[in-house]
């Protein structure tokens, strides 16, 4: 049974211009979409393809060039969305409890209440004893936790992800998987999540929509319904993983053969 919509993307294009020679690029071209509430939906594709250009559509940090982005809660009113990228951007000069409860104080919380709630985020992401540790004292994937504890605790209803683990090395990065599905079961929010990984693709999604090269347009959304905890030995995760591969395959070509005009143009 499918949920109730959270988002609607409606033939969202996007333009930009090169600032050297002035010509005009097509980013994205008519992406239409429905986000649902409480999944986990991942964006896949090359590099340049527009995935990480729509997530911050999505975020409100960058705008269209046409189309219409609609959010489609109870109220019909729009939600915060808080992102969550690859470098960690936390303070140095706060810990890990005053990161984490940064944005309910630029919300104008009492200080008892957004403590309180950066406490409860510190032991969803399993951040216990490190309250008052500095960000130069942690590891990469325990950056991430303050910086995914940080995203949450300005109640969001959608946390928007571009390629937040891809820094972190493959035995940490699994880790961070598994925890990042722990916490979206949680929590029930909606996870909309930028990676070039197939094997994450597999491993987190409800949902994967495989975009083509540049200009960005959907090429196909391939529904994952294995159930969780899953593991990419296993007969369906590989037949998914095939897909996938053989959907990204032709893309992958055509992304490189632009970058080498684009290079040809620079």
């Amino acid at each position: 049974m499918s949920r109730p919509a959270i988002l609607e993307i409606r033939e969202a294009t996007k333009t930009w211009v090169r600032e050297r020679t002035g010509e005009s690029v097509l980013a994205l071209d008519g992406i239409s979409l429905t986000v649902e509430r409480g999944e986990f939906l991942i964006l896949l594709g090359p590099s340049g393809c527009g995935k990480s250009t729509l997530l911050q559509i999505v975020g409100d940090l960058e705008h269209l060039s046409s189309g219409r982005i609609m959010y489609t809660g109870q109220d019909g009113a729009r939600k915060p969305t808080t992102m969550v990228f690859q470098e960690y951007a936390l303070f140095p000069w706060r810990t890990v409890l005053d990161n984490i409860a940064f944005g309910p104080e630029m919300r104008g919380l009492g200080r008892a209440e957004r403590y309180a709630s950066a406490r409860r985020y510190i032991q969803l992401v399993h951040l216990d004893g490190f309250e008052n540790r500095y960000p130069h004292e942690l590891s990469g994937g325990m950056k991430q936790r303050v910086a995914l504890a940080r995203a949450l605790n300005n109640d969001p209803d959608m946390v928007l992800f571009d390629e937040p683990l891809a820094a972190l090395d493959a035995q940490t990065r699994r880790v961070l998987q598994n925890e990042l599905v722990r916490i979206w079961q949680a929590t029930g929010k909606t996870f909309i999540y930028v990676t070039h990984s197939l094997d994450e693709a597999i491993l987190l999604g409800d949902r994967v929509v495989v975009m083509t090269a540049r200009p960005g347009r959907i090429k196909e959304i391939v529904p994952l319904t294995m159930p969780r905890p899953r593991a990419l030995t296993r007969p369906a995760e590989v037949q998914a993983l095939e897909r996938l591969e053989n959907l990204l395959k032709e893309e992958v070509s055509k992304a490189l053969a632009e970058e080498e005009s684009d290079a040809r143009h620079e």
